[in-house]
């Protein structure tokens, strides 16, 4: 079963998104196929869920830092660097202001 488990998800990031009703319903095909026992079906739902959470935080994982490279090579000002930079400027004109002040 473990091996029917893993053959699924290398089918590619479309299984990421299996809903629980899908996996059911392929546990549920299975067992009426008699490929699968009844009380297997339920280890099935879970191990499916679980595996497809895993995957879809790989990608995601994956995708983020991709997105990030490609940020960083086109010299786009991240929001953490903007935000330092707006600090910045907000302590600069507070002390430009204290000394016209005075």
């Amino acid at each position: 079963m473990k091996n029917l488990v893993d053959r699924l998800f290398t089918l590619g990031i479309g299984i990421a998104a299996l809903s629980k009703e899908q996996a059911e319903k392929i546990a549920e095909e299975l067992t009426q196929k008699g490929k699968m026992a009844s009380d297997e079906a339920s280890a099935f739902i879970d191990e499916l869920m679980k595996k497809g959470t895993e995957s879809r935080e790989q990608w995601e994982a994956v995708i983020k830092e991709k997105i990030e490279q490609v940020l960083r090579e086109s010299n786009i000002v991240t929001k953490q660097e903007f935000e330092a930079l707006e600090k910045r400027v907000n302590e600069l004109e507070r002390k430009l202001n204290e000394t016209s002040d005075n």
